[in-house]
């Protein structure tokens, strides 16, 4: 399941992250963190561990764990790690997966925040492969882009402008893909039910499932 989710960073967390992005200082070539065979396709910037890059984390950190869609589609138990990157004109990342383990964790589900607007930037795409064809995706400014992260993907040259985003991975209660949709259906369903009058007995039901479900996949 791909899913764009709207409206994650607040206007004053985009604009603390969009200042942050501006200090050449804090950047360093992206190709420190990624493993041997990203690094041969990475082209970017990334900003390094510092002071008030670490706190605009933590503040991203708390908008995504108090965010109800992001957590009803990904179940997280973990938000392994948040990387603030900036794509200056010319810079690509080419076709890769990302890596099954880091820090320790598996990282079951991928995100992209887009820290900017479309058209501060041309090219910059992020394109994921589907069996069917190739998805091309560019969200607005605080929109937040969470797919498997066992898909292959790549980011496409910026021709124009840069391009800033946050990128991070998530290690989830429930491992297979199939799963986290079914219950993702199943939590929209509860939440229309819960908004008619009437439907006690088909709620009480549906939340049934859901807790023995939860039993079944969860891994704790």
């Amino acid at each position: 399941m791909i899913l764009p989710v709207a409206g994650v960073l607040s206007p004053a967390l985009i604009t603390t992250c969009q200042q942050l992005a501006s200090d050449d200082t804090l950047f360093v070539d992206g190709r420190s963190t990624a493993g041997w065979y990203a690094k041969q396709h990475k082209h970017n910037l990334q900003a390094r561990a510092a002071e008030p890059v670490q706190k605009a984390l933590e503040q991203v950190m708390a908008a995504i764990t108090g965010h109800e869609l992001i957590q009803a589609a990904a179940r997280p138990k973990r938000i392994i790690r948040m990387l603030l990157s900036r794509y200056d004109e010319g810079m690509h990342y080419g076709h890769h997966v990302d890596d099954a383990l880091i820090d320790g964790h598996r990282t079951d589900l991928s995100f992209t925040l887009f820290l900017n607007e479309p058209g501060a930037y041309d090219g910059g795409e992020l394109v994921i492969d589907e069996p069917s064809a190739e998805r091309p995706f560019k969200l607005a400014a605080g929109s937040m882009l969470l797919y498997p992260s066992n898909t292959l993907h790549r980011v496409m040259p910026v021709t124009r402008g840069q391009r800033l985003v946050l990128a991070g991975w998530i290690r989830s209660l429930i491992r297979e893909p199939a799963q986290r949709e079914l219950l993702f259906d199943l939590e929209r369903s509860i939440a229309q039910l819960r908004s008619a009058a009437g439907q006690g007995e088909a709620l009480a039901l549906l939340l049934k499932t859901r807790s023995n479900l939860l039993r079944m996949w969860a891994e704790d």
